[in-house]
């Protein structure tokens, strides 16, 4: 099970061949050599790219080179833009507490201007971009951020990535997404091959569904005796509680906090440990999953609430009225123990 993946940028995440190739073509152009189309580009291509154009254009500085790919680049034709399946991908590693990265040899400015355009930052606990040769990077990546070799992987669409995972004692896992033909992939041979990250997802996901999840969630009142209740799809449109799931390296409380903060903007304080509950392919939950479920009465310093976009609606209720609702097992059996224990202060059942 791998709890740590560093993921390449171009062809793996982001798909800018179609642009690379334009801007390479460009380049050849202002050098009187004939163009590449898209199958000679993938089974020639290489990285580090230094070494590519050091054989097609011996005679030319690398920096000169740049100063024509460049504008080239960015005048191009052809979109870029996030390739199927990526977002899906990340969004998984963030909810199943995956430690993701990147390292890539984009220009920096362009990939720090791609992450923005695409909403993808958050995923990534750190990201390193406009390195060249990313063997050179490897070990430092891996000591700064204290990551096991034996959990983490290397993902990426190129022979380079295949050789930076075996630089630094990684799994390799290439996809045949990008900017290098399945022939050449294959050359090499990586530890995993998948078609694209949804394949990659899926075998991950029975993996983790093979244990225990283990997430927190707080009924939240405010002091005058009405608590929160959420509307979601997650729970077969059933009401809830706020909540989710504990990040690695993350206490329970501290988990509790940032999920409450992020689904209902709300802040708590007054925490107060309830009970936990056994949820095992509850069939009320979208898919079959097994949580043991850490449940919390906590009180909100406001109730301003705004919800993410897990949640469809809120309400804030007497218990009493609460308890009228379609609500989901376990939040029912939470919000009866709570009164049963007056945790909910001025509540009158």
């Amino acid at each position: 099970m791998f709890r740590n993946l560093i993921f390449d940028w171009s062809g793996t995440l982001v798909d800018d061949l179609g642009p690379v190739i334009e801007a390479t073509n460009a380049v050849f152009e202002r050098y009187n050599l004939p163009p590449f189309d898209r199958d000679m580009f993938r089974r020639q291509f290489r990285l580090p790219y230094s070494e590519f154009y050091a054989e097609l254009l011996p005679d030319i500085p690398l920096d000169e080179l740049e100063t024509h790919f460049r504008p080239a680049f960015s005048a191009a034709q052809t979109p870029v833009t996030v390739l199927p399946h990526a977002r899906e991908k990340l969004e998984w590693c963030t909810q199943h507490g995956i430690r993701a990265f990147v390292l890539t040899s984009m220009d920096t400015q362009a990939f720090e201007q791609q992450m923005d355009d695409f909403n993808l930052r958050h995923h990534f606990e750190a990201t390193y971009s406009g390195v060249i040769d990313k063997r050179d990077m490897i070990h430092e990546i891996i000591e700064r951020h204290r990551l096991k070799p034996h959990e983490t992987a290397f993902v990426g669409d190129m022979t380079h990535d295949v050789e930076t995972a075996r630089h630094g004692g990684l799994s390799s896992i290439a996809v045949l997404t990008g900017y290098q033909h399945p022939e050449v992939l294959a050359a090499v041979r990586p530890d995993l091959t998948v078609p694209d990250l949804e394949v990659l997802r899926n075998l991950m996901h029975r993996q983790v569904a093979a244990r225990p999840i283990t997430t927190v969630g707080a009924l939240i009142h405010d002091g005058a005796g009405r608590v929160l209740m959420i509307h979601t799809h997650k729970w077969s449109g059933l009401w809830g509680i706020p909540g989710g799931k504990i990040k690695r390296g993350e206490s329970s409380l501290d988990a509790l906090t940032r999920e409450v903060l992020e689904e209902t903007n709300l802040q708590i304080s007054d925490i107060e440990f309830v009970l936990n509950q056994d949820c095992i392919a509850s069939p009320e939950f979208m898919h079959p999953e097994h949580f043991i479920l850490l449940n919390y009465v906590a009180r909100a310093l406001d109730t301003d609430v705004s919800l993410n976009d897990e949640a469809e609606e809120f309400v804030w209720l007497t218990p009493a009225e609460a308890l009228k609702l379609p609500l989901n097992s376990p939040t029912r059996v939470l919000l009866d123990e709570a009164l049963a224990r007056h945790l909910i202060p001025n509540a009158h059942a």
